[in-house]
């Protein structure tokens, strides 16, 4: 793989990370059409990674709270259960601590309900997934829904909800719809921001839970393909993982910024449009060269 293609699949990673598209939709039909089949999962993998650090840069002090009450939140369970071993030993009525004490303590213990079950239909699917992307049959049908999403999401009316009143039944539904979403052509932002609005989370707020919730997400997929990864980058070039994922980066810092503006506006109507007419187009394509 030159470094020109893989910078080009960075920005295309980019683009289409965080705006309502699809990345891996995308990188499907252009690894089509470059020819590039031979660009393993791990390639995309890597490019997520780099879009992963737009989401620190931007959401930097989200972030650092938010790791900082879920590391509370693990002491205070596990002081929890101390307590009950002892009250069960010494016959005792147990003093528990609250878990949940502030906002940030609840939208981290939302993103860990919701990461269960996107982590159990990754696993459950990661053939079917790493597959799927093989020909633009899937893709495009998978657009075609993304489009849907995108026009219905328009509709629905401004909830209100924000970490406190999210309930663990919307995080464990976003999670799903997460999951899901890992099908090349099914938009995650696009997927996790409508099912976000769907359950009545302020448009803001869906925005943010969609990006920070995607942080564990890639993370643990790069964990699953470290050791295939490995040999990836050994058999290809290190440089052009590092600028792919740079690149990636950067546009994805952009393009987060620019979701921000979208949303608030309700214009996800015109990135339906688009992903209608290439689901169409790759749809086509696959008939054509099947």
């Amino acid at each position: 793989m030159s470094l020109l293609k893989a910078v080009l699949l960075g920005i295309i990673q980019g683009l289409t990370e965080f705006l309502p598209v699809s990345s891996s939709g995308h990188l499907a039909i252009f690894k089509q059409i470059f020819g590039m089949e031979d660009v393993g999962i791990s390639f995309d993998v890597f490019l997520h990674v780099g879009t992963l650090v737009a989401v620190f840069i931007v959401y930097w002090r989200d972030i650092v709270q938010i790791f900082m009450d879920g590391i509370g939140i693990v002491i205070d369970a596990f002081s929890n259960l101390v307590e009950w071993i002892q009250s069960r030993k010494n016959k005792t009525e147990p003093k528990y601590r609250k878990i949940i004490t502030s906002a940030y303590r609840k939208f981290a213990m939302l993103v860990i309900v919701s990461t269960i079950p996107t982590g159990i239909i990754g696993v459950l699917g990661e053939k079917f997934i790493d597959s799927a992307g093989a020909s633009l049959l899937i893709p495009g049908i998978c657009l075609l829904v993304t489009a849907v999403l995108l026009f219905i999401s328009d509709q629905i009316t401004d909830g209100d909800k924000t970490p406190k009143k999210t309930t663990y039944a919307n995080a464990v539904f976003i999670g799903v719809c997460q999951g899901v979403a890992t099908l090349p052509g099914l938009s995650r932002s696009g997927t996790t921001i409508t099912a976000g609005l769907l359950c009545g989370l302020k448009r803001e707020f869906a925005v943010k839970y969609s990006f920070i919730m995607s942080i564990p997400a890639i993370l643990g997929a790069a964990v699953l393909k470290l050791p295939k990864m490995k040999t990836d980058i050994a058999s290809a070039s290190a440089l052009a993982y590092i600028l792919g994922a740079a690149a990636a980066a950067v546009i994805g810092y952009i393009c987060i910024k620019t979701m921000l503006i979208v949303v608030r506006n309700k214009k996800f109507k015109y990135f339906s449009y688009y992903c209608a007419v290439v689901g169409i187009v790759a749809i086509i394509g696959a008939i054509v060269l099947k």
